[in-house]
Order: C-alpha cells, then sequence, then structure tokens
C-alpha cells in the first residue's frame, strides 16, 4: 500500500516567531493523532528552516524547502544549494511549482537539472506539474502534464524515482479556492502514474507517490484522497493554519482507500 504524503508549502509567509509557532502546534497536534498511513512533511520558507527543523526533530515530521538552484556553489546571489539545504536537516525541497515557472521563468530543462541535482545530493524531489485555465479548454492538458513529466525525469535512473514525488497542481486552482473534482484529478493522476510506469517499470509506478496540488482543504481533501492515484497532498494556504492542515491529515489517515 502506498503511503499518503501531506506536505504544507508555506511559501513567502511566516516570520521567523510565526513559523515557530505554526510548527509548534503542528508538532503537538500529530503528537495527540494517530498517523500510521500518513507521512507529514513542512516546507518553510529558507530562514525558517533551521529553527523549524529543531522543533520537529524526532518527532516524525520532515523537513522540506521549496527550491533549490542547480549548481553545487559559485556567483548566484539569493540562491541557495542542495549542499546548503541538506546541512539544515532538508530531507526534501519542492522543485518546479508552477509559481516558479510563472514568475521566474523556471523551465523544465532547469527543473530537470534540479531534479539531479536533489538527487545527488540525497534530498527527495516534490516535482510539480500542471496545466493553465487555458491549456485545460483547449483539451491539451494531458499533452502539457506528459511534457512537464518526461522533461522533469529525462536522464532519470529507473531506482531514483522511488525517491521522488509528484504533485500535480492545476495552476487555475491555485490560490483561487477552484478545485479540480476528484475525477479531474485522478484522470491526470492516472495519466502520471502510467508516465512513471513507463519510464520506470510497474513495480516503481505502484508505489510512486503523486500528490493533489490544488487547492485541497479540509472539505474536499476526503473526497480527493479517496481516488485510488491520489496518494497524498501538497498544500498552500491551508497549511498556514494547524488546524486546518491537521484536518487534511486526519482525513488522509481516516480515508478508507487501498493504496
Amino acid at each position: 500500500m502506498r503511503p499518503f504524503i501531506i506536505a504544507g508549502n508555506w511559501k513567502m509567509n511566516t516570520t521567523l516567531s510565526d513559523a515557530v509557532v505554526l510548527a509548534r502546534a503542528i508538532r503537538g497536534g500529530l503528537d495527540d493523532m494517530p498517523t500510521d498511513r500518513v507521512r507529514v512533511i513542512v516546507c518553510p520558507p529558507f530562514v525558517s528552516l533551521s529553527s523549524v527543523h529543531e522543533i520537529i526533530r524526532d518527532s516524525g515530521i520532515a523537513l522540506g524547502a521549496q527550491n533549490v538552484h542547480e549548481r553545487d556553489r559559485g556567483a548566484y546571489t539569493g540562491e541557495i544549494s542542495a549542499a546548503m539545504l541538506g546541512s539544515v536537516g532538508c530531507e526534501y525541497v519542492i522543485i518546479g511549482h508552477s509559481e516558479r515557472r510563472k514568475y521566474f521563468g523556471e523551465t523544465d530543462v532547469q527543473v530537470n537539472a534540479k531534479v539531479k541535482k536533489a538527487l545527488e545530493n540525497e534530498l527527495r524531489p516534490i516535482v510539480c506539474v500542471g496545466e493553465s485555465l487555458d491549456e485545460r479548454e483547449r483539451g491539451i492538458t494531458v499533452d502539457v502534464v506528459s511534457r512537464q513529466v518526461r522533461g522533469a525525469f529525462d536522464g532519470v535512473e529507473a531506482h531514483n524515482f522511488q525517491k521522488c514525488i509528484i504533485a500535480y497542481e492545476p495552476v487555475w486552482a491555485i490560490g483561487t479556492g477552484k478545485t479540480a473534482t476528484p475525477q479531474q484529478a485522478q484522470e491526470v493522476h492516472k495519466v502520471i502514474r502510467g508516465l512513471v510506469r513507463d519510464a520506470a517499470g510497474n513495480e516503481i509506478a505502484e508505489r510512486f507517490v503523486i500528490q493533489y496540488g490544488g487547492s485541497m482543504k479540509p472539505e474536499n481533501a476526503g473526497d480527493l484522497l479517496g481516488q485510488p492515484d491520489v496518494d497524498g497532498g501538497l498544500i498552500g494556504g491551508a497549511s498556514l493554519n494547524a488546524d486546518s492542515f491537521l484536518a487534511i491529515v486526519q482525513a488522509a489517515e481516516s480515508t478508507g482507500r487501498n493504496g
């Protein structure tokens, strides 16, 4: 059975003191909640990574970062390397988020380079893919997502796929309050699993975790997580409130889906 993985992407929110309070609240809530079927990741801003790590250490909560540079070191002002992330306790890193693609012009080639660099440094990539509203309305969702998945994993050896996660984030549903229906999410997740199967084989594909990342909330989490190929969530706004985030974790724990 595949685990559910619920990851909180705090984006450019929370001061250091805010992040500490939020991390403590999440840890405290999880200490009182059985999470046998769920893995939890929190991805605070870079400035809070070290402090949050101290709070969640030995709790079972994993630390993730929101981005990484594709080079090891150098004159790249404002960037951060995979080794730096590892040194403060990160196990995961979000790569290719739609906001990075939209606002900072990240390409499939860059995403691929970052995936490889993360793997070289024993970080587990959470690779984001997804279509815009225009692309969905034009009926090219599968084409767009397939291109992004193939681009992100070009040259990645099959055995390394099991170290990765893909997060399907319909761009039209991020921060808009809109959400793909469970059926729409399932359709794309099934396509993604097929792409992983083609690249890495059936055994890895059946164990591969595919998260949904488009405005998952406590109110819709159960229905989305009940789909056969939806294995968790990459949570944005709802992860900034401990009660909401914990409610999504509880929805994953309670779902009757068999992975």
